[in-house]
C-alpha cells in the first residue's frame, strides 16, 4: 500500500487557514473514497438463484424471515447514462435466515422503464435528476410526441427507493403514483399498479405507516384537481378474508382520512414522510417545494425535474396535527422556522403533548452531493455539506386559550423543545437537538407511535456517505457505533427477538459494501443492545450502496 501524502507546511499569519487544512484533509482522505465512488457508478449484476451465505459467528436460531433491500443498481444504458444516483434502475436484494443460515439473492426490477431503455439500448425514461433526450436519429414526429409526454409528464415505474406492503402484497416504491408487486421470494417483477385508479394522487410517500391490525397509513399529493392542489392523508384497510379469496387488491378499499389543502396551488411541498401516533398525524409542510409550471417546461428548457425544486430559506414550516379519528386538523396552528427533513424518526403522545422526532436540515444541499459527478470526484467531504440533526419538537395539543402570549406552553420537564404563543393563537415551536450528524433513523417499529428510547441509523457527520452505524440513547444522549475500514453500512434494521421485554432486546441488521480487495461484502448482525458484532455472512455477489429495507418474518 502506498503511503499517504503529507500536508506541506505553510503559515497563514498566526498558523494554518481553516480552507488551507480542510483542502489537505480532503486530499489525505481521497484515496479512501476513491475506491466507494466506483460503487455508485458501476452498474450491479444481478444474482438470482439463492446462493448459501458463509457466516461468520452464530445468527440466533430465532431469527427467521427475509430482509429485502431496494435501491439504485443500473446507471449507464448503452453511452448513456444517469446524471444523478437517485435515478438508478432499480436492483432488489433478498437476504433469508433460517436455523442459523443466510441466504442471498438479487434481480433487477423489471419495470416498463427498464424494458423501455433495455429495449433502446439508452435511457428513454426520464428521472427526477436526468432528462431523457431520444436518439437524434428518430424522425421529427417521434421527437414531437417526446417532447408532449414531459409537457405532461407521465412518472417512472423505476421503484427504486422502498418496499412498501398493501394487505398481503409487497410492492417496490419510489415516489411516483406508479409501484410494482413483486414476489417478495423470488424477487420477480409482477403487476405495475397505478395509485390514481384508487386516490386523487400523483406523489406518494414511500414511507408508510403499519398498525398491529394490518392497516396502513400513506400520504399523496394531488396536483391540481377541480382546481386544487392538495395533500390526501389515505388508510389502506387490510385485507379481508372474502378480499383474500377472491384476490382483491388491498388498494381497492383505500380510504381519504383527509385532505390539507397546499398553501400554494401550483408549488406544493415536497416530503418524503410522515408522523403518527395513536390518535394524531404529522405532516410537515416545508419550504421546499416542486414548481409545477417550471416541470411542465423543463424538457424544453433542456433542464431535469430536480431543478424545479425550489428552497425557500426566508418562509416558515407548517405543522399540520390530523385527528386520526376526525379526520380534521386540530385548531391550534403550529409552525417553526425554515428547515428540510426528510425522514421522521418517531412520534408518540405524553400529557397533552404530541412530541415528535425528525431529522432535519439547514437547507437542500443533500440531493446535490448525489450527482454522480460529483461522487466520481469525491466531493462528498465539500465544504457545502450541509450537516442534519436530530430534532424533537414539542406540540401542545390543547393549549389554554388564556395564556399571554410570548408565554411558552410545553410542560413536559424532560425537553427544552419549546412551543411559544404568538398573536392569533399560533404556536412558534423550537425543537431540542437531541445529536447532530444521523440519518436513515430506525427504531423498534413495535413501539411505532409510542414512546421511544432508543434509535439506530447511520453516523454522517463528515460526509453524506455514511462509515458508521450507530445507536443513540435519546435519555442519556450515549452513543454506540460500529465501523471497519474500507466498509459501508446501509440504513440498519432493529428486529425485536420474540418476547423480548426491553426495547432494545433484538439484533441489528445492515448490509455493508466492502471496498477492501479481495474481500466480500456482507450482511452485519448487531446486538440491540450493546452494539456488539453478533454474526456476518458473506454473500458470493458485489452488493451496492441501496436506500431502504423491510423486514419480514417468517
Amino acid at each position: 500500500m502506498s503511503s499517504l501524502p503529507t500536508v506541506p507546511r505553510k503559515r497563514s499569519g498566526s498558523g494554518f487557514s481553516v480552507q488551507y487544512l480542510f483542502r489537505h484533509l480532503c486530499m489525505l482522505l481521497s484515496p479512501l473514497f476513491a475506491n466507494m465512488a466506483t460503487h455508485f457508478c458501476k452498474n450491479a449484476e444481478e444474482s438470482p438463484e439463492p446462493l448459501k451465505a458463509e457466516v461468520k459467528g452464530t445468527i440466533p436460531s430465532w431469527l427467521k424471515g427475509t430482509l429485502l433491500r431496494n435501491g439504485p443498481g443500473i446507471f449507464s444504458v448503452g453511452d448513456t447514462s444517469y446524471e444523478h444516483f437517485f435515478d438508478g434502475m432499480a436492483i432488489m436484494n433478498s437476504f433469508a435466515f433460517k436455523d442459523g443460515e443466510m441466504t442471498h439473492r438479487s434481480r433487477y426490477l423489471r419495470s416498463d422503464t427498464y424494458k423501455a431503455n433495455m429495449d433502446s439500448n439508452r435511457i428513454v425514461v426520464s428521472e427526477m435528476g436526468t432528462m431523457a433526450y431520444p436518439d437524434p436519429s428518430k424522425n421529427f414526429i417521434f421527437k414531437a410526441i417526446t417532447f408532449l409526454n414531459h409537457t405532461v409528464p407521465d412518472f417512472t415505474d423505476n421503484g427504486a427507493s422502498n418496499f412498501i406492503k398493501y394487505g398481503n402484497d409487497f410492492y417496490a416504491t419510489s415516489e411516483t403514483n406508479y409501484i410494482r408487486k413483486i414476489d417478495p421470494v423470488t424477487l420477480e417483477t409482477q403487476d405495475k399498479v397505478d395509485y390514481l385508479k384508487y386516490l386523487p394522487v400523483n406523489l406518494v410517500s414511500s414511507h408508510p405507516h403499519y398498525d398491529k391490525e394490518g392497516n396502513v397509513y400513506n400520504i399523496g399529493t394531488s396536483i391540481a384537481e377541480k382546481g386544487k392542489t392538495k395533500y390526501v392523508l389515505f388508510k389502506v384497510p387490510a385485507v379481508s378474508q372474502t378480499d383474500k379469496q377472491k384476490n382483491v387488491p388491498a388498494l381497492k378499499n383505500a380510504e381519504v382520512i383527509c385532505t390539507v389543502p397546499c398553501r400554494s396551488l401550483l408549488t406544493p411541498s415536497y416530503y418524503h414522510s410522515f408522523g403518527i401516533t395513536e390518535n394524531y398525524i404529522i405532516f410537515i409542510e416545508q419550504p421546499l417545494k416542486l414548481d409545477i409550471l417550471k416541470m411542465a417546461t423543463a424538457y424544453m428548457r433542456g433542464v431535469n425535474w430536480a431543478s424545479c425544486l425550489k428552497f425557500s430559506p426566508d418562509e416558515n414550516t407548517l405543522i399540520h396535527l390530523i385527528d386520526r379519528k376526525t379526520g380534521k386538523e386540530v385548531e391550534t396552528k403550529y409552525y417553526t422556522g425554515s428547515m428540510i427533513v426528510f425522514h421522521h424518526v418517531n412520534a408518540f403522545e405524553e400529557d397533552g403533548h404530541v412530541v415528535f422526532d425528525v431529522i432535519a436540515y439547514k437547507d437542500n444541499s443533500l440531493y446535490n452531493m448525489f450527482y454522480l459527478s460529483k461522487l466520481k470526484d469525491n466531493l462528498e467531504l465539500g465544504e457545502d455539506y450541509s450537516r442534519p440533526n436530530y430534532r424533537r419538537f414539542v406540540l401542545p395539543i390543547h393549549p389554554d386559550k388564556g395564556v399571554a402570549v410570548g408565554e411558552d406552553l410545553v410542560k413536559l420537564k424532560y425537553t427544552s423543545a419549546s412551543a411559544v404563543k404568538e398573536k392569533e393563537g399560533k404556536l412558534m415551536c423550537q425543537a431540542e437537538v437531541l445529536c447532530e450528524g444521523l440519518e436513515l433513523p430506525r427504531l423498534n417499529y413495535d413501539i411505532n407511535g409510542k414512546k421511544h428510547r432508543f434509535v439506530y441509523g447511520n453516523f454522517v457527520e463528515d460526509s453524506a456517505l455514511s462509515r458508521e452505524v450507530g445507536k443513540i440513547d435519546t435519555e442519556t444522549k450515549e452513543k454506540l457505533r460500529w465501523s471497519e475500514d474500507n466498509c459501508w453500512p446501509s440504513e440498519p434494521i432493529f428486529i425485536p427477538r420474540p418476547n423480548g421485554e426491553a426495547e432494545d432486546d433484538g439484533v441489528v441488521l445492515t448490509s455493508v459494501v466492502n471496498s477492501n480487495p479481495g474481500q466480500s461484502c456482507f450482511i452485519l448482525l448487531l446486538d440491540g443492545k450493546t452494539f456488539k458484532e453478533v454474526a456476518r455472512a458473506y454473500v458470493s455477489a458485489v452488493l451496492t450502496k441501496d436506500l431502504h429495507g423491510f423486514f419480514i418474518p417468517q
